[in-house]
């Protein structure tokens, strides 16, 4: 099979399109037939080794850990899904024609693979630093880069538990914030100012590491209150950085579930094919997307 790996740590030249022996499903797991794979940060936080202090790994690697497909091999002890089903889940080197997933669930029937590959991990995380910074119905929430594939899900999320949000992103994805529900402002010279006349802060996410948690727990009065994703010098401002996943099955369960009551929809802004996940990595780590970024296979 055709697969994307690294024999190297560095930057997206070191991703290569290469052939590979194909991976089959153990106890507990699905093998898929993959359409297409979500590209995320920690996509290419991995490839330039930036947690190898934390999770070394071995090289060469596989890329990528969300997915969208067709199950074509079923692992032993697995109930409750058949040869040929639509899923959508998470594994490892999922940028390939096939992939092992460790945590799926039934794709909802209104969303293409291209759509599903994009839900899993940011629905994950969404959900995980919501519940770990602490914020309750009736709070504001402040989400500093609102407008990626986690925001996108943040702020559906907390608009459905009637969480106010604010969000600042660039000036070209103002509306875009606004149509998720979210109470928008740009960054850059003087954002914090125009954050405090909008209303108290109760907590605050870092979503995309540019250098703001000082200003957050200025905002929020208090470090226990602002969870990053982003910025691994977090804990020096006594600030959490959460990078452990919670359960991705029951992640899964409630983005079906959401999707199919129309209160979550996380557009693709573009998708690439297999062997260009070098300039996928390269556009994902510029920033500034609107939604998520997928390879199709």
């Amino acid at each position: 099979m055709k697969k994307v790996s690294f024999a190297e740590f560095g930057g997206p030249d070191v991703l290569q399109l290469i052939d590979a022996e194909e991976p089959h499903a153990g106890p507990g797991q699905v093998r898929i037939a993959v359409r297409a794979a979500g590209v995320n940060p920690v996509d290419w936080r991995i490839r330039e080794g930036q947690f190898q202090h934390v999770h070394p790994m071995v090289l060469p690697a596989g890329v990528g850990q969300d997915a969208a497909g067709v199950v074509d091999e079923i692992g032993k002890g697995v109930t409750g899904f058949e040869i040929g089903d639509r899923v959508f889940g998470e594994g490892s080197s999922t940028y390939a024609e096939f992939a092992v997933l460790s945590a799926w669930a039934h794709m909802p029937g209104t969303l293409t693979f291209e759509e599903a590959a994009g839900y899993p991990s940011v629905m994950e995380t969404a959900l995980r630093i919501i519940d770990q910074v602490g914020v309750r119905t009736g709070q504001t929430l402040l989400v500093s880069g609102a407008s990626g594939g986690v925001g996108s899900a943040v702020l559906q999320i907390a608009r459905d538990r009637d969480i106010t949000v604010i969000g600042t992103a660039g000036a070209v994805n103002q509306d875009y914030l606004r149509g998720l529900g979210a109470v928008a402002t740009t960054y850059g010279e003087g954002w914090v100012a125009r954050v405090r006349r909008l209303g108290r802060i109760d907590a605050a996410l870092d979503l995309a590491g540019s250098g703001v948690i000082r200003e957050l727990v200025e905002l929020t009065g208090d470090p226990q209150r602002v969870i990053s994703i982003a910025d691994l010098g977090a804990p020096e401002f006594g600030v959490r950085f959460s990078g452990v996943a919670g359960s991705m099955t029951a992640a899964l369960i409630e983005a079906a579930t959401l999707i199919s009551q129309g209160k979550l929809h996380i557009p693709v802004e573009k998708s690439y094919q297999l062997g260009d996940a070098a300039a996928a990595h390269a556009d994902s780590r510029a920033g500034h997307t609107r939604g998520r970024r997928v390879i199709v296979v």
